[in-house]
């Protein structure tokens, strides 16, 4: 055994030697392994653990990979330079002058990164993209088609183009301010740059060629992304948080009386005996019995989400066991949980799976594992198992996530919740997240990010000023990974403006009626790594770049004003077939970019324009959707409860526009892990023309042995021949 640590230490010493020979102030070339079709690996110097893939440790999906295109490792990337100094690594990714960066994590103001300099640090988004976000995730993503990830739990600094050496092969052309008119303070960079501070790091390449391939490949790197349960993608509300058991009974009913869809409940803080911090034990006074109001929920069809920060309560049955496994500071007077301990681990599992999760609590809302410095444990932090206060923070989100995902796996039950902080690797894990941020156009921006990092988003819906602005987020809300009103604070109900009631019930009604088509989306994020919300610039056929604009309109108010390249932020793509243009509250119009190809009105099957920049008006009670010529959508009733296993479902197939289409319709029992070991079908749906016009439709039968929850079949041309 000790003979093979020195051989170990002895290559490891090689390598960072071979890969740290100084070179103009830069090292030669890293070598690169391939470790997956269309993934490669290179080691720089000796990485240190925690990273994002030993906390995540993925579950690499290898055969869906190796039905991917093949590819050669992209050259640019592959030619990265490294360096150390200062007990850190340089790494130097060389760029192209018209290239685009995009990813980096969760941002809310911008998609294009190039140009940027940013400091990836988990955070509560505090209204700025420099990095401190609520999931930074160390992967960008180039327009040329490949994409480079950092295997490190470091705060990063990055600098995305925007740094320029003077031993440049690329370097800016020189202008003189006082003459010419193309000075710039940003003159042209031809590198992304990052600061690693450790003595080691992995660093990933991953090929396309399209840069929606590259997002697939790193999301089946990472394991797929994650399939929720059907109830998942119904309707949630999210109660006032000090409401009692017979609150929430009477909230249920009045869903029920005034025909708006509810799937799951969320019981916010005061669910528990105390909180900030936790105790993690029902509240006597609000839920005497909770184990028979849990019951009374589930036999009306309605799920319980559970809202909980891992801060320990000294009141908590598991305080004192807990303690020597927690770290040196608290939150909020409570202990920190060291989730890299088994036997904090094993404490938390006890009492959730005992009061909560045997009782049928469906999932979690994991909130404030995200910042602010100013109470959140400082960095001089020490814990038990000896992991820096620094890698805890970028990696907390996650191990909690996969804690809570895993009392599921062991009940084969799945489970979809919320978290306040993600990062590298959670694509397989079935939350999405959330903020106390609340700008709607920024969170659609944030909702086009999520697709380019493995994550998702939802721009919750809490209160609004008018019934314009609730109807409008509403849309929005519907058309995302999880449809919510967040009322913990307001107690806003779907009807708080009965005004736009009617118009809020059709929009829920909407989203139940699109499940068939979500719920297949998010199977082929599972097998295929696809992001099922996504932004425009994913989409094979969007190649729109539109005029530059300065950023003021006066250099003396801004003398290092530059002109930026107006980016498509408000618009994205719910799955394969789907265009969604959100409106905001005082918009009666709006531009919306079509991709190549034509395209038609989701509502109306009319033609709408073809790879053009065209101006809607639809009315305050729609949200513009379009779908893609030859697109079919798979829709139901509009259930008040999304389908139970093995409940058959009548499905009404949609196709829209000139062109034949193909679908896959995903069926499975919407509840257990069973798909994993087979229990899953895809139907294909095929619409062909006719040389004299007519459609022939099919759908391919159930396969025998095989989840068959689709009941009649009816077929709807939305696009007059």
């Amino acid at each position: 055994m000790i003979k093979l640590k020195l051989a170990i230490w002895f290559v490891s010493q090689i390598i960072f030697l071979c890969l740290f020979i100084p070179f103009n102030g830069f090292t030669q070339q890293a070598v690169w392994e391939e470790v997956a079709p269309g993934v490669w690996r290179g080691i720089v110097g000796v990485p240190e653990k925690p990273d994002f893939l030993s906390v995540a440790e993925p579950d690499v999906k290898k055969e869906a990979l190796q039905r991917m295109p093949v590819v050669r490792i992209p050259e640019q990337p592959g030619q990265m330079v490294a360096a150390m100094h200062d007990r850190s690594v340089y790494l130097r990714f060389p760029l192209q002058r018209e290239e685009q960066l995009f990813g980096f994590g969760l941002n809310f103001k911008t998609i294009h990164q190039r140009g940027k300099v940013l400091t990836l640090h988990v955070d509560h988004y505090g209204g700025r993209d420099n990095g401190r976000t609520h999931a930074p995730v160390p992967f960008f993503v180039s327009n040329s088609g490949y994409g480079v990830f950092i295997n490190s739990a470091r705060y990063l600094k990055v600098w995305a183009g925007t740094a320029v050496r003077k031993d440049s092969e690329n370097p800016p052309v020189v202008y003189d301010r006082n003459t010419d008119r193309e000075w710039t303070s940003r003159p042209y960079s031809d590198a992304v740059e990052i600061l690693v501070p450790a003595e080691g790091v992995e660093v990933y390449l991953f090929a396309g060629p399209t840069p929606l391939d590259v997002v697939r490949r790193y999301n089946l790197f990472m394991g797929g992304g994650c399939l929720p349960p059907r109830w998942g993608l119904g309707f949630t509300h999210r109660v006032h948080s000090l409401y009692s058991d017979d609150d929430v009974r009477n909230e249920v009913k009045a869903f029920n009386e005034r025909g708006f869809p509810l799937d799951f409940i969320g019981l916010e803080p005061g669910w528990q005996s105390a909180s900030y911090p936790c105790t993690f034990e029902w509240s006597p006074e609000r839920y005497p019995e909770p184990a028979k109001f849990v019951a009374d929920m589930l036999d009306q069809g309605v799920r319980l989400n559970l809202w909980i920060n891992p801060y320990v309560s000294p009141e908590s049955p598991v305080y004192e066991k807990i303690k020597k496994y927690t770290g040196s500071h608290t939150v909020w007077n409570g202990i920190v949980p060291d989730f890299f301990m088994d036997e904090a681990d094993e404490i938390l599992k006890e009492q959730f799976v005992r009061s909560q999760v045997d009782i049928g609590i469906s999932g979690y809302k994991i909130d404030e594992v995200d910042g602010y410095d100013h109470w959140l444990w400082p960095d001089v932090a020490t814990f038990p198992s000896g992991i820096s206060a620094e890698q805890m923070r970028q990696t907390y989100g996650l191990k909690i996530q996969k804690f809570l995902d895993e009392l599921y796996r062991e009940k084969n039950q799945r489970t979809y919740g919320l978290v306040r902080a993600s990062n590298a690797g959670a694509s397989p894990l079935p939350f999405v997240l959330y903020n106390d941020y609340y700008d709607h156009k920024d969170f659609i921006t944030a909702l086009c990010n999520s697709g380019f990092s493995g994550i998702l988003w939802t721009p919750e819906a809490r209160g609004s000023r008018t019934a314009e602005e609730w109807l409008r987020r509403m849309q929005s809300v519907c058309f995302s990974p999880m449809a919510m009103i967040n009322a913990w604070s307001s107690g806003t109900k779907p009807w708080s403006f009965p005004e736009v009631a009617d118009a809020v019930r059709d929009i829920t009604h909407l989203r139940m009626q699109l499940m068939p088509y979500f719920y297949s989306e998010f199977a082929k994020y599972h097998f295929e790594g696809t992001p099922p919300f996504r932004a425009m610039y994913l989409e094979p056929q969007f190649n729109h770049s539109l005029e530059k604009v300065r950023g003021s309109s006066s250099l003396e108010e801004n003398p290092y004003a530059e002109a930026i390249t107006r980016e498509i932020k408000d618009q994205y793509m719910a799955g394969e077939n789907l265009l969604v243009a959100p409106m905001f509250a005082g918009q009666e119009n709006r531009m919306v970019v079509l991709p190549e190809g034509r395209w038609y009105d989701f509502y109306t099957g009319e033609f709408a324009g073809e790879g053009e920049v065209i101006t809607v008006e639809p009315g305050l009670e729609k949200i513009p959707v379009f779908v893609k010529d030859g697109g079919i959508v798979p829709m139901m009733k509009p259930l008040l409860r999304s389908p139970k296993a093995g409940e058959k479902v009548d499905i009404e197939i949609r196709h829209y526009g000139t062109k034949a289409g193909n679908y896959l319709l995903y069926d499975d029992d919407g509840e257990t892990f069973d798909y994993e070991k087979g229990a899953y079908s895809w139907r294909k749906v095929a619409v062909e023309r006719k040389e004299s016009g007519e459609f022939l439709r099919n759908i391919s039968p159930a396969e025998r042995g095989k989840p068959d929850n689709i009941g009649a079949i009816t077929w709807k041309q939305m696009t007059n021949q």
